[in-house]
């Protein structure tokens, strides 16, 4: 199973503190143990949102663009990781080892193919299949550059 772990904001990460030597020494000792385990398949950290834009959709009108700063701190998300785990208890062993201070994270599942039903159909699935392919390969290629 795949999870996404959302770092939540705060006032600190929203007025663009950065962390200490120390703090991000602890980080990256969790963040190699988080891959030598085989959890870890992405993660980094955001901007503050004063860096950001939203765009807000309505069926009855153009897409609206709204900058940053987003006043609901508590909404923001700062940073994140994807982590391959075989539950969503997994996870939580490993979030609870997380060197934060302070703050939160939350912790979501994605969708598998398989929730989606019989409405994925296979043209769906292997189109699926052929767009992350050709995004992995990419990846790949902005690596090599």
């Amino acid at each position: 199973m795949r999870v996404m772990v959302f770092v939540k904001g705060n006032e600190q990460t929203e007025a663009g503190v950065m962390p200490t030597e120390q703090e991000l020494a602890e980080m990256g000792a969790f963040n190699e143990e988080l891959v030598k385990a085989g959890i870890m398949l992405d993660g980094d950290g955001l901007r503050p949102t004063s860096d950001a834009k939203r765009v807000e959709y309505s069926a009855t009108s153009e897409p609206r663009i709204i900058d940053g700063p987003f006043t609901e701190s508590r909404e923001v998300v700062a940073g994140y990781w994807i982590w391959q785990v075989k539950s969503i208890d997994e996870a939580l062993e490993w979030a609870r080892r997380i060197p934060f201070k302070e703050g939160a994270v939350e912790i979501r599942p994605f969708f598998e193919a398989d929730d989606f039903g019989e409405a994925f159909t296979p043209e769906l699935r292997a189109q699926e299949e052929r767009l992350r392919a050709e995004t992995a390969a990419r990846r790949e290629q902005q690596k090599s550059q």
